[in-house]
């Protein structure tokens, strides 16, 4: 397996995943508008020998990083990527000055709960009707760098 950054031309895999993975997915614009501002804006993926894996991606707002997706094709699950590619991430986000980074994810999604918990993200608060398809709440989590040492 390999995590890296990703380039434009990782869009359209990245689009699939996104449509296997999302009740409602990004479009493929928004996916490239997405890879082509890498200045503000980071996103990864990870390959194995099928190709690319999953991806994950995040925004940077002066010393924040804004968590936007993160996505593992199912048949990829279970295999540690998620944990490897969000970790990348996660550090990456670090190096480059953020202080703290948050993301949103639907209370029922136990999988991705463990996950940020097992990376040490903590329930802030909670977004009432976030998502809109199925209609859920989300938690709003965080992780501060002063507590990954």
């Amino acid at each position: 397996m390999i995590v890296r950054r990703a380039t434009i031309e990782d869009g359209k895999e990245i689009f699939a995943i996104e449509a296997e993975c999302f009740s409602v997915p990004w479009s493929l614009d928004s996916i490239e508008t997405e890879l082509s501002n890498q200045d503000k804006k980071l996103y990864y993926v990870i390959e194995d020998a099928d190709g690319v894996a999953g991806y994950a991606g995040a925004w940077l707002v002066y010393d924040e990083g804004q968590i936007t997706n993160i996505a593992i094709r199912p048949s990829a699950r279970r295999q540690g990527y998620g944990a490897t590619l969000t970790s990348a991430l996660i550090e990456e986000c670090f190096k480059r000055g953020m202080h703290e980074i948050f993301l949103e994810v639907r209370v029922s999604n136990l999988s991705a709960l463990s996950l940020y918990r097992q990376l040490r993200f903590t329930v802030k608060g909670m977004r009432k009707d976030y998502y809109s398809e199925p209609k859920e709440d989300a938690y709003i989590m965080s992780l501060v760098k002063e507590e990954v040492k």
